[in-house]
């Protein structure tokens, strides 16, 4: 297969258009046409979202900002994305600006080169973002810092429609309005498509403008792909000088691509996140530079001349583990088989295993939107009346941003299962925004609260049974999202039984205790890597990540000198930790080794990234034989 990508003297060419508004229209899909390759080249991004916003920061870096991005000058404006998701379009725009080194083109979401979400160690980047809501709160400090420290300049903020369902956004409005801080300017990019389905069918933003204007902000709304009206909204705004503004900025999600510009036949958006298939790359490159080339000879100018790498797609599992398959599979017969079942999903229906529950259940499915807390409330509400709800979001958003309201459930003593998909390092591309490896012990003090991650299809169909008809209290069950193929079986007639673990491996010498495919995975070769240095190593399942059966649990280490337990989570209050614990108590006295995440996870390509954080199974077998 072949990519293309335009070059930077090709880029050089075309900065020197000298009518900016030609200038921008080319120049904006050029960097379409490298965001394409990043996203392709990568195997992961979010093409939709970049597309829809890359017209906007080709207008303010070209046009507007003095001195983008500058940390070290007393006058430099800034701009960043609250949603971060947009990132390969800054990324490519940066690249063409010479602001970051042209060979990064070639590195997004792998380890050493662009993350999958902003990160403040990539040069310009002045925040890290991609947990959503966040961005006039981080505005409003940095205006506060520019004051103290005698520094001027202008902060720009781009929002996502979707991410107006955040909480803190319309909490950080008011403070700004009060202060009259008139160096904040927000750009909406509204493209009316979240992650899956219409902004206006999970929560309609009606009349925006007016809600702004309630609380303070100077208002405008144009079309945020026509550079002559952007010029004239922001040559406006700098003539406020009492109070924030706001662009609500009428956008297509995939602008430049025409297929990516709408939903699916099925109603559901295929563009948000993820790689274009190859044919559909080369259909988007195809509109691209047709368009490109058809302004450059408007103008008089010579074609875009293209740069072409062999590319070589990273082959796909040949058996992989189809957890949240499995998952969505078993909710469905739970639900015929009871009716108080309600499914709750936080625009992530594609990624939590819901879409067959909806379609069977529209009237028990509810859709709360970017809005985990009041889907976590509502949650509670259910519960009280005695419903029982399954709630679902990814497990960095879900243990974290309403923790609050999960205790506040447990302590009404109700029933409530939180199913938490993406959980663990892996998958490593989108970034630490995304890599859930402190959900257990952000959850795991939770009273009556029993945490779960199941190993293979058949024990998750098996935990969200015991979650549904046998525990009496809240269940939280953590999935790993990855595609994973593992060479371990549990036993043929396996029963989940709480707080106790099972073997999957036979050994004398060295007992691992870990738990989900990505871990276990790594802990059973690096046991068979052991036995070929003569250390018996056996490996136990053990998918209670909070809870332990003390009888078992001294049973299983007793007959061994040395005890490991892997973590896809930090070491510091992961499983391991709490499970070295016990022994301790129990008056046992194994060597103990605690392995797991022990930095900020890294981005880049799962196998380079479990390598680099030392938990891909020969590292495994490295450190558990210098202790033996």
């Amino acid at each position: 297969m072949n990519l293309s990508y335009v070059s930077l003297p090709e880029i050089k060419r075309i900065r020197q258009i000298s009518d900016p508004y030609k200038f921008a229209a080319v120049f904006a899909d050029v960097l379409r046409i490298n965001e394409l390759y990043m996203i392709r080249k990568a195997g992961s991004g979010h093409p939709g979202t970049s597309f829809s916003c890359t017209d906007i920061i080709t207008w303010l870096f070209t046009q507007e900002m003095q001195n983008p991005n500058e940390k070290d000058a007393n006058l430099s404006d800034i701009y960043f994305s609250s949603k971060g998701h947009d990132a390969p379009a800054l990324y490519a725009l940066l690249i063409a600006l010479e602001k970051l080194d042209f060979d990064l083109l070639h590195k997004l979401r792998v380890l050493g080169g662009l993350p999958g979400h902003p990160h403040v160690e990539t040069p310009h980047m002045v925040t890290n973002t991609g947990s959503l809501g966040m961005g006039i709160s981080k505005a409003h400090g940095m205006v506060l810092a520019n004051k103290v420290l005698g520094k001027s300049g202008h902060i720009y903020v781009l929002t996502g429609d979707g991410e107006l369902q955040e909480g803190q956004i319309w909490e950080s409005l008011q403070p700004v309005a009060n202060a009259k801080i008139s160096e904040i300017t927000v750009i909406v990019d509204h493209n009316k498509i979240q992650s899956d389905i219409h902004v206006k069918d999970t929560s309609d933003l009606a009349k925006l403008e007016d809600k702004f204007r309630a609380f303070g902000w100077e208002v405008a709304r144009a079309n945020g792909h026509d550079f002559k009206a952007l010029k004239g909204v922001f040559t406006r705004f700098k003539t406020i000088k009492d109070r924030p503004q706001i662009l609500i900025a009428d956008t297509l999600k995939g602008k430049g691509v025409s297929f990516m510009e709408r939903l699916g036949d099925d109603g559901l958006y295929k563009f948000h996140s993820g790689a274009p298939s190859f044919e559909q790359y080369e259909a988007g490159l195809s509109e691209l530079v047709g368009r490109v080339n058809a302004r450059l000879s408007e103008i008089g100018q010579e074609p875009l001349k293209l740069e072409t790498v062999d590319f070589a797609p990273r082959p796909a599992s040949q058996n992989p583990l189809k957890l949240i398959a499995a998952y969505g599979d078993e909710l469905v017969k739970i639900a015929h088989e009871r009716k108080d079942v309600v499914g709750m999903d936080a625009d992530l229906v594609l990624d939590t295993g819901l879409i067959p529950f909806k379609k069977e259940f529209p009237d028990r499915y509810v859709e709360c939107g970017i809005a985990e807390q009041d889907m976590v409330s509502i949650a509670g509400g259910l519960a009280l009346q005695g419903a029982l709800p399954i709630v679902h979001s990814f497990a960095c958003f879900l243990s974290t941003r309403p923790n609050e309201h999960i205790y506040n459930n447990a302590s009404e003593g109700t029933k409530i299962i939180y199913t938490a998909s993406l959980a663990g390092l892996l998958p490593a591309t989108p970034g630490h925004s995304h890599q859930s490896v402190r959900d257990i012990s952000c959850l795991g003090a939770m009273p009556g609260l029993s945490m779960i991650q199941p190993a293979t299809e058949e024990e998750i169909r098996q935990a969200l049974r015991w979650a549904v008809e046998k525990n009496q209290k809240s269940t939280y069950i953590r999935i790993c999202n990855v595609p994973a193929e593992i060479s371990y079986r549990l036993p043929e007639n396996y029963k989940l039984e709480y707080g106790k673990g099972v073997s999957v491996k036979e050994g004398k010498d060295v007992v691992i205790i870990s738990y989900g495919p990505v871990m276990l995975e790594q802990s059973f070769k690096a046991a068979k890597i052991l036995e070929e240095k003569n250390i018996s190593t056996a490996v136990i399942n053990m998918p209670w990540l909070n809870v332990v059966d003390d009888s078992w649990l001294k049973e299983a280490v007793t007959p061994f000198k040395t005890v490991v337990t892997v973590d896809d989570h930090y070491v510091h209050q992961g499983m391991g930790e709490f499970i070295a614990a016990r022994i301790l108590q129990l008056g046992l006295a194994p060597k103990i080794l605690t392995l797991g995440v022990e930095t900020l996870p890294e981005c880049g390509q799962n196998t380079e990234v479990l390598k680099h954080h030392k938990l891909d199974a020969e590292s495994v077998a490295n450190r558990i034989s210098e202790v033996v």
